[in-house]
């Protein structure tokens, strides 16, 4: 769920560095900072398809939503190069930051709540993985869930056409054992991102598979 004083660095809107500061006291006063973002997809019989991870119930951002494939935040003095421990972290997935392909830096700002305000630099960048869903090994506190979405559904999510679906994953269960799942999802399901952000994924992705 993240630690509390854990220090991130922190800037102004323009991407000066301004010092460090507690996680806790970063969401609570709005203070910008950066987070690294992956990606997975992977090549199904010719099918593209995204992997969304589902969100701990008990996050204090977003809780129990599905998201990005790995994320996690940028701590003091890290580089964006380190970032690419989150894939270890999360899913158990060894990568070194040259196998994957940068998109580039969104700005994010969610108002959560009074005392919650997440305002992120997002690096966001891309791998392809292919490996099995079962085989996938996730951070129980982190997340509960791990799901393929067809790039075509993903890309309705920037369109703002997402019509309800049934989706096929893995989720952890009582026993912290990976078991198949599928659920039925809408467009509240997921991490509000913005339509620029997804469509900036769905389009890199296009981009690195131009076959489908």
């Amino acid at each position: 769920m993240g630690n509390t004083q854990e220090r991130f660095d922190i800037f102004d809107e323009h991407k000066n560095h301004l010092g460090t500061e507690a996680r806790a006291e970063v969401h609570a006063r709005g203070l910008w900072h950066q987070t690294f973002h992956c990606w997975l997809w992977t090549v199904v019989e010719g099918r593209v398809e995204v992997l969304i991870q589902q969100r701990h119930p008990e996050k204090d951002t977003f809780p129990g939503l599905l998201d990005i494939s790995c994320a996690g935040h940028l701590l003091a003095g890290e580089s964006v190069e380190d970032g690419v421990r989150e894939l270890q972290e999360e899913l158990g997935v060894t990568a070194a930051f040259s196998e994957l392909i940068p998109c580039g830096v969104v700005e994010e700002e969610d108002i959560i709540a009074e005392d919650c305000i997440d305002r992120e630099f997002c690096h966001i960048h891309l791998l392809r993985s292919d490996r099995p869903l079962e085989q996938y090994v996730l951070q129980p506190d982190e997340v509960t869930g791990l799901y393929k979405l067809g790039l075509e559904e993903f890309r309705s999510l920037a369109d703002g056409r997402f019509e309800a679906l049934t989706i096929q994953g893995v989720r952890l269960d009582e026993n912290g054992v990976l078991i198949p799942y599928e659920r039925t999802v809408s467009e509240t399901d997921f991490v509000p991102h913005s339509s620029a952000y997804y469509r900036l994924v769905a389009n890199a992705i296009k981009a690195a598979y131009p076959g489908k």
